[in-house]
C-alpha cells in the first residue's frame, strides 16, 4: 500500500499533531490513530494497517526531526493497542523501529521508545518473544542510560519483559545464555544490577535450566562480589548462595567446569570472593566424588594458599577442604594424577607462609603412603625442593621434611642417596650444618635408626676428600651421639663395645670416620669405656693439634661429662685403682686446658673429688702383690685390658677382638693428613699466630710421651694421684 493511501487513511490534522512538539497533542492523535487502526482491524484490512505502520516508522520513527521520531513512536504503540490481538502478525514491521529509537541521540525519544515498547509489550504479551534477544540488548544497554528518566523508563519495561518471559512457554534459554554471557564482565554497575535481577528471575522459573548453565556466567558473578557497590555485591552473593543451595540438591551436576572458575577465584585479591570461592569448593570436594578427580591438583593449588589467608574465615573453610581433600583415597587407574598433586605440594613448599608448608609436607607424607611407587617415580622433580627444606626456618617444616624423606628412604637405594644429598648439602651450607645439622640427625635417628644413620653417615665421612668438613662433620655428630636422648640406645650399645660384637662393630665403624677430631675420638674412648686408648690418643697429639678448635671441642666434652650421660664414668672415679687408664686420660686433659679456662676448672674440681685413700691402698696393694694390670706382650691389642671399663678384674676377654694399637696407628695417620692439609692452606706466618690471637696457651706444653711409653700406667714416681 503506497503512502498516498495511507495519508487518505489518517487525517493530516492527526498527522500534524503526531509531529507537535507538545505532549498532550501527540498523545491525542495517537489516541485518534489507535481507533482508527482498530476500525481497520475489525474490517481486516490489513493492507492500510500496513501501509500506516509503514508511514509512522520511515516517515516518523527515522525522520532527523526529534518531535517526528516521538511522535512515530507513540503512533506506534497506539497501533499496537488499536490491533490487539491481531497486532503478532505486524510486529516484524513495529519492533526494529521502536528498538533503533533506544540508541537515539536525543534522551527524551529514549524515553519515549521504552514507553512505545512497554505498550507494544502489554499488548502482545507471549507474541513478543521473538524479539527477546534484541529487546534485552536493548535494555541492557538503557540500564546505564545517563538520563535518569530513560533508566526508570527502561526498568518499567524490564520489569514487564520479565513477567512475559516467566509466563512463556517460547522464551529459548540456549539463545539467551551467549547474550548473558557476553556481558558478565561488564564494569558498570547498573549493567551489573540488570544482569543478576535477570538471573535471579530466570533461575526462579520452574521450566528453566540456569542450574545447568551455571558455568557460563559463574564467573561474572563471582566478578561481582568485589564490585564497590554493597548492593551489586548483595544481589551477587544471594544468586550464588541460590544456585549454591540448587546444586546441594541436584543429581546432577558439572562440577568439573565450575572447579576451574572458582580456582581461579579463589585467588582474588577480594576477601569476600576468595571465602565465597573457598566455601564453594568445600561443597564441590564433599558432593563432587569422582568427578572431581582429574580436578583435585588444581583444588589443592587452590586450597593450600587459603590455609594461610589473612582471614580466619577463610583459613578455616581451607583447612576443613584440605582434610576432606585428603580423606578422599582416589586410585591413578580413575585419573587420580599423582604426579599433579606432588608438583603442586612441591610448589607450595616455597610458599611464604609456614601452615602452607607445613600441609604441602603432609600431603606429600599422604602420597608416599598410599601411592609409594608412583611417588618414587618423580622422586628426582621433589628431592631438590625437600632438601632446601631442610634450611626451613620453621622447626616444625624441618621436622615434617624429614619425615618425608626418612619415609623415601625406606629402601635401601634411597637411604643411601638420601645420607649423600644430606652430607652434601652440609658441605654446601655450613650454616644449615651449624644450626639444624643436630636436629636433622637426631630426626632420622628416630625415624630411621640411629645405628643405620650412624653407620651410613661414618662410612661416607671416613673417605672424605675434603678433611675440613670431615672434621666439623664429625665434631657435629659426635656432640649429637653424646648429647641426644634419641641416641641413647646408641649410646648403650657402644658402652658394650669391649664385651658385645654388636657393639664392637659400631665402635669399629665409627673409629674410621671418627678419627678425623681428636676430640671426638677422646670422646668415642672416654664412651666405650676405653680409657687407656683415649690416654693414648692425648698422648699423640702434637702442637699443631691443640689449637683454638680443639680447645672448643674440649670445652664441651668437659661440660658434657658433668651430665648423667656420663655419670657412669664419674662412679668409676671411685675406684681410681681399678680404672687409673681413666684418671690418667682426664688428668691428661686437664693437663691441656688453659689454666684460667672454666673448662679447667670443672674438670680440677671434679678430679679434687677422687677420693685419696681408694687410690693409695690400690697402689700399695699394686705394689704387694704385683699388677695385674701390667702390659703384656700383646700391646694395646692383647687381651688383658681390665681398666678400661671392666667390671671382672679376672676377665681375660677385655679387647674383645679390637686391636687398639693399629686404632692408634690409623688415628695418627688422619691426623697427619689433617696437619698436612692445613699447612697446605696457610701461610707459615698466620699458622703460627693464629692460635696465640684465639686462645691464650700455656707457655710450656707437655711434650708428648714416646710411643713406647704410651700404653705403660703411670708409675708411683710420675703419678702421684689427684691433689
Amino acid at each position: 500500500m503506497a503512502t498516498a493511501e495511507a495519508l487518505y487513511v489518517i487525517p493530516s490534522a492527526v498527522l500534524r499533531n503526531l509531529s507537535d512538539k507538545l505532549y498532550e497533542k501527540r498523545k491525542n492523535a495517537a489516541l485518534e490513530l489507535e481507533g482508527i487502526v482498530k476500525q481497520l482491524a475489525v474490517a481486516g484490512d490489513h493492507d492500510k494497517i500496513t501501509a500506516i505502520i509503514n508511514l509512522l516508522t520511515q516517515e516518523y520513527t527515522y525522520s532527523p526531526q526529534a518531535n517526528n521520531r516521538k511522535g512515530g513512536l507513540i503512533g506506534l504503540a497506539a497501533a499496537t493497542v488499536g490491533l490487539t490481538s491481531e497486532a503478532a502478525q505486524h510486529l516484524e514491521q513495529i519492533v526494529p523501529s521502536v528498538l533503533n529509537s533506544f540508541s537515539d541521540q536525543d534522551s527524551r525519544v529514549r524515553y519515549y521508545a521504552c514507553e512505545a515498547l512497554y505498550n507494544i509489550a502489554k499488548v502482545v504479551r507471549g507474541d513478543f518473544i521473538v524479539f527477546f534477544n534484541q529487546i534485552f540488548d536493548a535494555l541492557c544497554k538503557l540500564s546505564s542510560d545517563s538520563d535518569a528518566n530513560v533508566q526508570s523508563a527502561a526498568h518499567l519495561l524490564d520489569r514487564l519483559v520479565k513477567d512475559i518471559v516467566t509466563e512463556s512457554d517460547q522464551f529459548s534459554i540456549e539463545e539467551f545464555i551467549p547474550l548473558l554471557r557476553e556481558r558478565m564482565n561488564v564494569l558498570n554497575p547498573y549493567v551489573r544490577q540488570f544482569l543478576v535481577g535477570w538471573i535471579t528471575v530466570l533461575d526462579s522459573v520452574p521450566d528453566i535450566d540456569m542450574l545447568g548453565f551455571l558455568p557460563d556466567f559463574l564467573d561474572g558473578l563471582f566478578n561481582m562480589l568485589s564490585d564497590s557497590s554493597h548492593e551489586i555485591r548483595q544481589q551477587a552473593d544471594s544468586a550464588l548462595s541460590e544456585f549454591l543451595q540448587e546444586i546441594k540438591n541436584s543429581p546432577s551436576v558439572d562440577y568439573g567446569r565450575m572447579a576451574e572458575i572458582l580456582v581461579q577465584r579463589s585467588g582474588s585479591q577480594d576477601e569476600f570472593t576468595r571465602l565465597t570461592a573457598v566455601t564453594w569448593i568445600n561443597e564441590f570436594v564433599k558432593l563432587g566424588g569422582d568427578q572431581l578427580v582429574p580436578y583435585y591438583a588444581d583444588i589443592l593449588g587452590a586450597i593450600l594458599p587459603c590455609i594461610s589467608d589473612k582471614e580466619e574465615k577463610i583459613r578455616v573453610v581451607a583447612r576443613e577442604t584440605n582434610e576432606e581433600l585428603r580423606g578422599i583415597k582416589a586410585d591413578p587407574a580413575e585419573g587420580f594424577d599423582v604426579g599433579a598433586i606432588l608438583s603442586i605440594a612441591r610448589r607450595q613448599l616455597s610458599s611464604e607462609w609456614e601452615a602452607t608448608r607445613i600441609e604441602a609436607l603432609h600431603w606429600m607424607s599422604t602420597l608416599l603412603n598410599r601411592h609409594r611407587s608412583e611417588v618414587l617415580v618423580f622422586l628426582n622433580d621433589v628431592l631438590d625442593t625437600l632438601l632446601k627444606a631442610l634450611s626451613d626456618p620453621s622447626d616444625e617444616v624441618v621436622l615434617l621434611v624429614l619425615e618425608v624423606h626418612a619415609c623415601i628412604a625406606q629402601d635401601t637405594q634411597h637411604f643411601r642417596q638420601l645420607v649423600v644429598f644430606l652430607v652434601h648439602n652440609f658441605q654446601l651450607d655450613y650454616s644449615l650444618l651449624e644450626k639444624r645439622g643436630a636436629l636433622i640427625v637426631r630426626r632420622l635417628c628416630v625415624l630411621l635408626d640411629a645405628k643405620r644413620v650412624y653407620l651410613e653417615l661414618s662410612t661416607l665421612l671416613e673417605g672424605e676428600s675434603d678433611l675440613e668438613f670431615a672434621s666439623i662433620m664429625v665434631q657435629a655428630l659426635n656432640l649429637v651421639l653424646l648429647a641426644s636422648s634419641e641416641l641413647s640406645h646408641l649410646r648403650d650399645l657402644l658402652k658394650q663395645s669391649l664385651i658385645n660384637s654388636a657393639g664392637k662393630d659400631l665402635f669399629l665403624s665409627l673409629y674410621a670416620s671418627w678419627c678425623h677430631s681428636p676430640m671426638a675420638i677422646i670422646s668415642l674412648c672416654l664412651l666405650v669405656q676405653a680409657y687407656q686408648h683415649a690416654s693414648s690418643v692425648i698422648q699423640s697429639l702434637v702442637e699443631e693439634d691443640i689449637n683454638a678448635k680443639f680447645f672448643v671441642q674440649l670445652d664441651k666434652l668437659i661440660h658434657l661429662l658433668e651430665t648423667p650421660i656420663f655419670a657412669y664414668l664419674r662412679l668409676q672415679l671411685l675406684e681410681p685403682g681399678r680404672y687409673i687408664w681413666l684418671l690418667k686420660a682426664l688428668y691428661g686433659l686437664l693437663m691441656l686446658l688453659p689454666q684460667q679456662s672454666a673448662a679447667f676448672k670443672i674438670l680440677r674440681t671434679r678430679l679434687k673429688t677422687v677420693p685419696s685413700y681408694s687410690f693409695k691402698e690400690e697402689q700399695l696393694r699394686r705394689t704387694s702383690s704385683g699388677s695385674p694390670y701390667s702390659q703384656n706382650n700383646h700391646g694395646e691389642g692383647g687381651s688383658n685390658f681390665p681398666e678400661d671399663g671392666n667390671l671382672n678384674e679376672n676377665s681375660y676377654d677385655m679387647h674383645n677382638g679390637i686391636n687398639f694399637a693399629s686404632r692408634l696407628q690409623h688415628f695418627m695417620e688422619i691426623q697427619h693428613q689433617h696437619r698436612l692439609h692445613l699447612k697446605s692452606q696457610t701461610l707459615p706466618y698466620f699458622s703460627s699466630t693464629s692460635s696465640t690471637k684465639e686462645v691464650q696457651i700455656p707457655e710450656e706444653s707437655e711434650k708428648p710421651a714416646p710411643a713406647s711409653d704410651l700404653n705403660r700406667p703411670p708409675s708411683r714416681s710420675s703419678y702421684r694421684g689427684p691433689v
